[in-house]
């Protein structure tokens, strides 16, 4: 009889996991619940995304720039509007910002020659390859960053804005204003968020 009960139970346990490998994924994968950061991140990126629509190839993605964060802080968040989630990495500021290197940017400017980060929206655009290698070209949409394509302002790797940086020094290099992302990591920003997406750079704070 214990035999019979045996066979029973080993069956029916055989038949519930061949249904638990038959049931799609996503009946099992939970989705982590977004933080008050990642909240505030997708709101930011929908409002600046309609008030700069019509400028904008595509929408799916939006790049938020949170410069009242230390440059020791993952600052540059990839907001994902079609899937409702926030991706987050390292990025330099300008040292026209950060005269003092201390890690925080203190001003933006627009001006030419002032080697500081321009805080608005920004119009991601092609590919090319400049001083660090390949980098993406960047419309500047606002006032406050018009002069965007003039002074060379884009998307870039560096070898200061690698993580390591911040490990050794608490803080990372300094740019000429462009947005530098780790070497490591710049593929991200190639593959999603090049292409006409927005990049939206402001002092936010958004901790």
């Amino acid at each position: 009889m214990k035999n019979t009960i045996d066979r029973r139970n080993l069956l029916k346990a055989g038949a519930f996991a061949g249904a638990a490998l038959a049931m799609p994924a996503r009946v099992f994968a939970q989705a982590s619940p977004l933080t008050g950061q990642q909240r505030r991140i997708l709101d930011v990126a929908k409002e600046q995304l309609e008030r700069v629509r019509d400028r904008l190839w595509r929408t799916d993605l939006v790049g938020v720039a949170d410069f009242g964060l230390p440059s020791s802080q993952p600052r540059l968040h990839f907001a994902n509007l079609d899937q409702g989630t926030v991706r987050s990495f390292l990025v330099a500021h300008g040292i026209g910002s950060d005269p003092e290197h201390d890690g925080y940017l203190h001003n933006f400017s627009n001006v030419e020659g002032s080697r500081a980060t321009s805080k608005g929206a920004f119009v991601t655009n092609e590919w090319y390859k400049g001083k660090y290698g390949t980098s993406i070209r960047l419309v500047g949409v606002d006032p406050t960053n018009s002069n965007a394509l003039d002074r060379l302002i884009v998307m870039h790797p560096a070898w200061y804005a690698n993580e390591d940086m911040v490990e050794k020094w608490g803080k990372l290099g300094r740019s000429d204003g462009c947005f530098a992302m780790g070497e490591q990591n710049f593929n991200e920003a190639l593959w999603h968020l090049s292409g006409g997406r927005l990049l939206y750079s402001d002092q936010l704070g958004i901790a």
